[in-house]
């Protein structure tokens, strides 16, 4: 009879303690809401689109000055007056004079009209959106915290300018108002009208952290209002703000060249897009690309800002994209 020998069974062999993994830098909030935004292709196509147009806006001269052509030079040469001054050329007069073409009749260059007039309509839409965005914010924060009689005048300082029909209103003072300085009076009709939206947002952020811990601990610690306000208030409101803002820039653009499209807006011979796509009504069939080019500008922004908003808001602000 055989016996086996038995292997000694083998000790259990002991895996080396984890060690707790620390965080990466740069793994805030604000760096979260980031990673995830530039995960999505439409914010990433957003943003190319916002940042050419942009700046297209802020170096409208230089840009001007590369394509050889001011945006009130004429030019002759490209159009042909036999045929009512339509330009000489296809898609418009597309060439290596005039990169998108001419402006029939006159002939001036639409590349030096388009990039100033990005100039013009961005300038008004963001100073605008400022003072919507700013009025609106301390509105809204006022109204939410202080409550009681505060709350009561401003909401109903609010009802009030949403109660009027806000485009008649712009046509009215822009038809009246005519030997003031056009941007500056466009900027301020559209920045009058356009902040009670934003406050509403802000007052119900604001209505829901004043009775936060840690505003209680603030205020039993001493603090007064103003510090309140801006090291506690103010950074809790800050996502839905920056979101909202997003959304409110093409719908200010898409004003200003409304009011420039009906003629109370800028005045020749100073360029928007707005009133280029006027100006191109009476020559989209025979003319098409003057009308095409400034309508895809004012088409591709709106659109890119409108996406970036969307994303930003879903991000920022999910409890609000989901109501």
């Amino acid at each position: 009879m055989t016996t086996q020998a038995r292997t000694p069974a083998k000790a259990p062999v002991k895996k080396p303690a984890k060690t707790p993994v620390a965080p990466q830098a740069g793994s805030g909030p604000w760096q979260l809401a980031r990673a995830e935004l530039l995960r999505r292709p439409s914010v990433r196509v957003s943003l190319v689109i916002v940042t050419l147009f942009a700046v297209m806006a802020a170096a409208a001269p230089l840009l001007g000055s590369l394509g050889g052509w001011s945006p009130d030079e004429f030019d002759k040469t490209a159009v042909d007056p036999y045929l009512g001054g339509l330009p000489i050329g296809p898609f418009g007069g597309i060439s290596a004079d005039h990169w998108l073409g001419v402006e029939p009749v006159t002939g001036r260059d639409l590349f030096a009209r388009v990039v100033h007039g990005a100039q013009v309509s961005l300038l008004i839409a963001f100073a605008a959106t400022a003072i919507v965005v700013v009025a609106g914010t301390a509105a809204g924060i006022a109204a939410g915290y202080f409550g009681g009689r505060t709350d009561a005048v401003l909401s109903r300082i609010m009802d009030l300018t949403m109660s009027f029909p806000s485009l008649i209103f712009m046509i009215a003072m822009m038809s009246v108002a005519r030997d003031v300085n056009r941007i500056l009076l466009m900027t301020a009709v559209i920045g009058l009208f356009g902040w009670p939206g934003i406050a509403r947002v802000v007052r119900g952020q604001t209505l829901s952290l004043k009775h936060r811990e840690y505003v209680d601990a603030a205020r039993v610690g001493g603090s007064g209002p103003w510090r309140i306000l801006t090291r506690d208030i103010l950074p809790g409101v800050a996502g839905p703000v920056i979101a909202y803002t997003t959304l409110i820039i093409p719908g200010m653009i898409a004003t200003e060249a409304a009011l420039s499209y009906l003629g109370v807006g800028v005045r020749p011979p100073t360029p928007s897009w707005g009133q280029m796509i006027a100006e191109s009504v009476a020559f989209y069939d025979t003319d098409p690309m003057y009308f095409v080019i400034p309508s895809a500008c004012l088409f591709l922004t709106v659109l890119a800002f409108t996406l970036l908003g969307d994303a930003l808001r879903d991000v920022l602000d999910p409890r609000g994209s989901r109501s």
